[in-house]
């Protein structure tokens, strides 16, 4: 899997340097030109927004809090980095430019940022300049050409070496948050403490965090999305759902556990959903169509629904019939990496044409077919949503479901187990359960 000798960053420039020049090459460019973003502000204050640097920026540099920056690159030619490095008493100013990473670049230093149109080729006509309208120079307006974006999007979801060391680390990094929350769980605490004993233990405010962090106790698990960290613990700790990540170098760790009081039902209900997350995340290989697994993953669920009796069909009927929707209504995963949900997920070649989603089935954010350098998340999940199981009451399948039992486990919200799986030529690597081996 990992090997010994760590990976060199310039190995990871040669392997983005090498894709930018085929796609400048087939859509008829001389130039990329990529802005890492403007500052943004509040509306009528001067309270600013978290920066969130342009992804593709990030891809050449490991530098995701440095607005008003640029890289040049012209084939054949060392990339230039203009780094905006202000004159400023009233905030911090960026360190001076260090890291192996430095040897790869033509840096510049600037202290405003008009200065980086200095950098850039005197003729913008077969330019290709990607970021946000807001970042536009005088002349030079970002494009974003889309036939340059497809060819960018599905080079970047085969990860170099470099790429994969980064995500390892974070993976490790949030392993040892997970770890610290639910021992928070366990102590009784609150929402918004066991958000804070994540942060603590990982490292990272949360602002550096990849996303924001769910942390739902008891009903709240069922929520998908649940935005909210109560401050005050329930009276009763039935179940944890904790789905947070952690990021190194802008690369996203994408991690999900579920905790319980030891109720023997939901206890059982854990054990499986982890048995069948381990098997799809052992599926994860080259030539394995995500749609395909994905619909595996409901088999697997149904078949979980149907063991513990919550549903009294064959799991083929409880997915043929769509009840399996009702309990896992979103997608098994998405790709990885510079972005929680990466971009290249549908994309079928580098012309922009797409891959549809299963009938049925339109949560899926992954429908291609995998490769090795592919990094994926694997996350069923079973859940009890009142939104949803109040269709199936008034359905014609209402009488095959155990409605005592759904109403007891409502009470613990749901489950989801999320790894982050590396896609190799051989076995795939759980980069999740590789760092929390790692901790033991």
């Amino acid at each position: 899997m990992s090997s010994t000798a760590p990976a060199r960053h310039a190995d990871h420039v040669a392997h983005v340097r090498a894709a930018t020049d085929r796609a400048l090459a087939a859509a008829g460019f001389d130039h990329l030109l990529i802005a890492s973003g403007r500052q943004k502000y509040q509306f009528l204050d001067d309270r600013p927004y978290d920066f969130a640097a342009n992804p593709h920026f990030k891809w050449w540099v490991p530098l995701g809090a440095h607005p008003d920056c640029w890289i040049r690159y012209t084939p054949g030619e060392k990339p230039v980095l203009a780094y905006h490095q202000p004159a400023d008493y009233w905030h911090l100013p960026p360190s001076d430019p260090e890291g192996e990473w430095v040897e790869s670049f033509d840096v510049r230093v600037i202290r405003d940022p008009a200065e980086a149109r200095k950098v850039f080729p005197a003729n913008l006509a077969r330019a290709a300049i990607l970021g946000e309208a807001d970042a536009a120079l005088g002349d030079a307006v970002p494009n974003s050409p889309e036939p340059i974006l497809h060819r960018l999007h599905l080079a970047r979801t085969r990860k170099s070496a470099w790429e994969i060391e980064r995500m390892r680390a974070a993976s490790r990094r949030a392993a040892r948050a997970h770890r610290a929350a639910a021992g928070a769980f366990r102590a009784h605490a609150s929402e918004h403490a066991i958000h804070l004993a994540y942060c603590e233990a990982a490292g990272q405010g949360e602002r550096e965090l990849p996303y924001g962090n769910i942390v739902g106790l008891n009903e709240h698990a069922a929520v998908l999305h649940y935005q909210h960290q109560d401050r005050d613990p329930p009276a009763e700790h039935r179940s944890l759902l904790i789905d947070a990540g952690a990021s190194v170098d802008g690369y996203a760790a994408d991690i999900t556990r579920t905790f319980g009081n030891g109720d023997p039902e939901f206890t059982a209900l854990l054990d499986g959903v982890n048995r069948v997350q381990m098997a799809l995340a052992d599926a994860a290989r080259p030539g394995v169509d995500f749609r395909e697994l994905h619909l595996d993953a409901h088999r697997g669920l149904a078949g979980v629904l149907a063991d513990l009796g919550l549903v009294r069909m064959s799991p083929e009927a409880i997915v043929e019939t769509r009840l399996s929707s009702a309990f896992f209504p979103h997608g098994l995963g998405h790709f990885l990496g510079l972005q929680v949900h990466d971009v290249g997920g549908f994309l079928a070649d580098e012309s922009g044409a797409t891959i549809p989603k299963p009938e049925g089935h339109p949560f899926l954010r992954c429908t291609r077919t995998l490769e090795a350098g592919n990094v994926v998340t694997i996350e069923p999940g079973i859940y009890f949503i009142d939104l949803l199981l109040d269709g199936v009451r008034a359905g014609p399948h209402a009488g095959a479901i155990d409605w005592r039992r759904i109403e007891h486990l409502a009470r613990f919200g749901g489950v989801r187990i999320e790894d982050d799986v590396h896609v190799t030529d051989g076995a795939p690597e759980n980069l999740t359960r590789d760092a929390f081996r790692a901790l033991a």
